[in-house]
């Protein structure tokens, strides 16, 4: 064996962010290998949304809008959030989802670029990317989607933007933002990332992109719901407008006026009522991330997916899986995803023995590895259970061939 199971506690124990993960609540006899989906609760979560509850919303009523900072979360959380995507303040506003944040970065965009009329998307990104575009497409009309396939044959002087994941959701396979970027842009489109599986994952540098969106429930670890973000290039702020005028976007929200007046900035990329409660675990979560270098955990990122497929693929060889993810770590995020034609009652098999990954169709394996709370530990127990469920041939027990609502 290239590793022993006394080389990772080793490893552990010279982590220079070991300590972080007794922030995190993890149940005994659980390898959470699914950052990646839904991100652990930090300790401090609890606490600081009752504060909100009891103190804030209990005592102070409607007047926690202006004591408590309720109506500014979008920006000032924004700020907070910021330097995980490379950006300055001022750049970043936190709410709604990240089916809406795509709504809005999309059709800005387009209305930046009005003479061209061809989105381009790629066929493997999330779906709920390409399905907001082509929902945008249908309600504007005259637009085309148009697959990336290979960029350059792609981009011409009809395309507007163009919408990728940093991250594919699938494979862990990671895009090269910066050259990318500059690919699109020398075309005349702009750019939207999807940073869903990258921010929290490693470093990420938006400051060359034209817009940006995420989710803050997987790797910022801000609990089920949480909100998403929205990044603009300042270059855009003075023009851009999207579709979704809500009253907390406008000038002068309190003044009640008739019509729609865009505000200044990245004020009016917000829409509606900040769910309070859902920005408490966020912040609480912001807390950790502003005492971590990025540094650092991108190469315990490195390490931690390097580990898993080294021992996956000496100890799983005989039992059919095959690494989905590139081995190169330049060109993959924090996950690794294996195939196998019975991936989903291997995972099921998995689960019930504490190893968590989770489940996407047709065959594939997700393992997702968040720096903050993973150990090398962890992952050597992951491969162990999951070369016993291979070899014993646990999953092909009746329980496991049935599907859940949730893969």
């Amino acid at each position: 064996m290239t590793i022993s199971r006394a080389d990772c506690v080793a490893l552990d124990a010279g982590d220079p962010l070991k300590h972080l993960r007794d922030e995190f609540v993890l149940p005994d006899g659980t390898i959470y290998l699914v950052g990646n989906s839904l991100g652990a609760l930090s300790r401090s979560a609890s606490a600081a949304t009752a504060r909100v509850v009891e103190e804030e919303w209990g005592r102070r009523l409607v007047g926690g809008w202006n004591s408590a900072g309720w109506f500014d979360l979008p920006l000032t959380t924004g700020d907070r959030l910021a330097p995980l995507i490379g950006v300055g303040p001022g750049q970043v506003a936190v709410g709604e989802t990240t089916s809406i944040a795509i709504v809005k970065a999309v059709s800005a965009a387009l209305g930046l670029r009005p003479d061209r009329r061809v989105i381009i998307s790629d066929t493997a990104n999330f779906p709920t990317d390409r399905y907001v575009v082509e929902g945008l497409a249908k309600a504007l009309g005259g637009y085309e989607i148009r697959d990336i396939g290979n960029l350059d044959e792609a981009l011409s002087d009809d395309v507007a933007c163009v919408l990728l994941s940093e991250v594919d959701y699938r494979t862990g396979e990671r895009h090269d933002t910066t050259a990318v970027t500059a690919r699109v842009q020398a075309a005349g489109a702009l750019m939207i990332w999807d940073l869903c599986h990258s921010a929290g994952a490693f470093q990420v540098d938006m400051s060359a992109a034209d817009f940006a969106v995420g989710c803050t429930y997987k790797y910022l670890n801000a609990g089920p719901g949480a909100p998403a973000f929205v990044y603009v290039h300042p270059r855009h702020h003075a023009e851009a407008e999207h579709m979704l005028t809500g009253w907390h976007g406008h000038a002068a929200p309190f003044a009640f006026e008739p019509g729609y007046r865009p505000a200044e900035g990245i004020r009016r990329f917000t829409v509606s009522t900040p769910h309070v409660l859902s920005f408490a675990p966020l912040n609480a979560s912001l807390d950790i991330w502003e005492r971590v270098d990025l540094a650092q955990i991108r190469a315990k990122s490195v390490a931690l997916t390097s580990l898993f497929i080294d021992l996956a693929e000496e100890l799983c060889a005989p039992y059919g899986l095959e690494l989905v993810t590139p081995r190169d770590p330049e060109r993959r995020g924090s996950q690794v995803s294996l195939r196998h034609p019975d991936g989903y009652p291997v995972m099921r098999a998995l689960i019930d023995r504490g190893v968590h990954g989770d489940f996407r169709a047709p065959d594939i394996l997700r393992f997702g590895f968040a720096p903050l709370y993973i150990r090398f530990a962890d992952v050597y127990d992951a491969v162990a259970v999951l070369t016993e469920v291979l070899e014993k041939e646990h999953w092909r027990e009746e329980r496991y061939q049935r599907r859940l609502a949730v893969t």
